[in-house]
């Protein structure tokens, strides 16, 4: 499952994973995020929260750097991940390195409450 949130006053994108995630779930998500981004301007913000995923399918690649496209396109500033877990990264760091072209601060946090802080 994916929740995606969106808070147009403060520039912030919310994505939470939860349990195993397939491609058809993120391109749902990714059309829930065009559906979002007119509403945001350049620079603005994102939380990807991992904490509670148990799996991406493998043939999700494609689809999570079509989404990482799409923001890109859209100028986005801050990428913020959770990961409590650094093995559970799923290869999200080495697709960002593609598939962000803009330079972003990219932050990655332990903790939802980290996440927060950082956006202090």
């Amino acid at each position: 499952m994916i929740l995606v949130t969106a808070n147009q006053p403060k520039q912030l994108l919310y994505v939470h994973f939860i349990g195993q995630v397939g491609c058809e779930e993120l391109k749902e998500c990714r059309q829930e995020l065009e559906s979002f981004l007119p509403e945001f301007t350049p620079g603005f913000r994102l939380i990807t929260d991992l904490s509670n995923l148990s799996k991406f399918e493998v043939s999700c690649a494609s689809e999570i750097a079509k989404m990482m496209e799409l923001l890109d396109e859209k100028e986005i500033g801050t990428v913020i991940r959770v990961i409590p877990d650094p093995s559970k990264d799923f290869g999200l760091t080495i697709l960002a390195l593609f598939h962000y072209r803009r330079p972003l601060t990219a932050i990655t946090c332990k903790t939802l409450s980290e996440a927060a802080d950082s956006l202090k």
